[in-house]
């Protein structure tokens, strides 16, 4: 739009200076390059969040809570993954022995070819007294308990028998059993030799007063070294515990 009385050169000359600031600063922001956010106070700076979370008071308190809950730090996390393990015992169910000594007792005191000859049996602490009249009626009544025993998941090698012949004592026969819990020395390291002749490169044993410890990097390993166990020849059950 022409202003009157003023000539055409001297309008374009103020229309352009008023657009000079305007199209400076628009020159200014495109020279920028993208992604730079140095022009905007609040851009390029950590959100409070992440600030908050970086101070050593806050990292702190995530410790002590990971702690707590059995976890690891992130900063943990990031490093060497540890060792896995397992713990290898010989225990047994107390409640199911038990069980069992119940049952064997309440078919012996049902069955005809129990009646009369005096047949028992007791669990009295680690020991299992089986008594009859006769040799072959404690053998009998082992019997039945051995299948109890089975049953109730517990293994014969939980008990120990000596070598099986009732003895007699006064007018009747006895086969005394004992419980066994923990491995003896013996075997423990007849287990720990058998690992490290047969068993996975890489896997430790350490025996830890009636148990066992096995350790590896690798949990396919101590997989490998369990199956190995299992198959064993030693006169006591096996159990593979606390697995982490």
């Amino acid at each position: 739009m022409r202003l009157p009385g003023v000539s055409p050169c001297l309008s374009n000359l103020r229309r352009m200076q008023w657009w000079r600031p305007f199209a400076a600063s628009q020159a200014i922001g495109s020279a920028a390059p993208r992604g730079d956010d140095s022009g905007r106070p609040d851009r390029g700076r950590p959100p409070r969040a992440a600030v908050a979370a970086g101070t050593p008071e806050t990292a702190g308190r995530q410790a002590e809570q990971c702690s707590r809950e059995g976890r690891r730090t992130p900063r943990e996390g990031k490093g060497n993954m540890a060792d896995s393990s397992f713990d290898v015992v010989s225990e047994y169910d107390r409640q199911e022995v038990d069980n069992a000594v119940n049952q064997t007792a309440k078919e012996i005191s049902q069955r005809y070819d129990f009646k009369g000859v005096g047949a028992s049996v007791v669990l009295a602490g680690e020991t299992i007294t089986m008594a009859a009249n006769a040799p072959e009626r404690v053998l009998a009544v082992y019997d039945v308990l051995q299948t109890k025993l089975v049953r109730r998941g517990v293994s014969l090698k939980s008990l120990d028998v000596g070598d099986g012949e009732p003895k007699q004592s006064g007018k009747e026969y006895r086969l005394v059993g004992t419980l066994r819990k923990g491995l003896s020395q013996d075997n423990a390291k007849r287990l720990s030799k058998l690992v490290r002749e047969e068993g996975p490169k890489g896997v430790k044993v350490q025996i830890q007063g009636e148990s066992l410890r096995v350790t590896s990097k690798s949990r396919d390993a101590l997989q490998e070294t369990i199956a190995l166990l299992k198959d064993a020849d030693v006169d006591c059950a096996l159990q593979f515990q606390n697995y982490r």
